[in-house]
């Protein structure tokens, strides 16, 4: 391991969009390999990894509640997909060689091995990258909490937030040329301004237990390295 690295296990949150093609939608194998590619750079600095993907690419479950759609089928469908993401993403980083395990919190024995915590724990001390599917496995919880819950699970030291900007803005940078870049914010604040970082679920789950969450633009390769290497990237939320 880089004697330089700041953290030795993290947990990073992608959203499904990051796999998906030039249209916004599906699973687009050369975005696929793409992150990989990224992961990989991370993974041979000896770090451990755990992801939690989100499933924006395949399924959005407002369109289902807008057409009247009962929220706990929505929910449900939008974890399956999360699953098919972490299998995509499980392909491409193996073609890597990076050895992957995809743990889903609703069984599916066929494709995927039921969440253990310990067995987890077990696949990272064994170097071993893990993408955690099916989100908690329960209706009414997003993809951000599922990240922050297995990140406490799995003793992780940060929790990154990976996203298409620099990190978080005062107010959205595509639409406003003069938004600003916090390089530090609080929990409190994060929640209080309604930043978007993560929703107040997640947030809360990280301010009661801790856990810092750095969120930086997965795009940029240099970020992310500087980033678990202890430099000023992105936005730092914390205490």
């Amino acid at each position: 391991m880089n004697k330089n690295l700041v953290y030795k296990r993290i947990l990073l949150k992608i959203s499904g969009e990051a796999l998906a093609g030039p249209e916004g939608f599906g699973i687009d194998p050369v975005k696929a390999e793409d992150l990989a590619e990224h992961l990989q750079a991370v993974y041979d600095l000896g770090i451990e990894i755990a992801v939690v993907i989100g499933a924006g690419n395949l399924w959005r479950g407002r369109q289902g509640l807008d057409r009247g759609m009962d929220r706990a089928t929505a929910d449900y469908m939008g974890m399956l997909g999360t699953v098919m993401n972490a299998m995509a993403l499980m392909d491409a980083l193996e073609r890597q060689g990076v050895i992957t395990r995809v743990q889903s919190a609703i069984e599916m024995r066929a494709v995927a091995e039921p969440y253990i915590r310990r067995r987890a724990i077990r696949h990272l001390e064994k170097k071993r990258l893990v993408i955690f599917g099916a989100g908690t496995g329960n209706p009414y919880f997003s993809t951000d909490t599922a990240a922050a819950l297995r990140a406490m699970e799995i003793d992780a030291d940060i929790l990154i937030k990976a996203t298409k900007v620099d990190g978080v803005y005062d107010s959205d940078p595509a639409k406003n040329p003069d938004a600003v870049l916090f390089s530090n914010l609080s929990y409190i604040d994060a929640i209080n301004r309604r930043l978007e970082v993560m929703d107040t679920t997640a947030l809360s789950l990280c301010m009661d237990n801790k856990l810092p969450i750095l969120v930086v633009n997965m795009w940029d390769h240099d970020a992310l390295i500087k980033g678990l290497l202890g430099e000023k990237v992105g936005t730092l939320v914390s205490e």
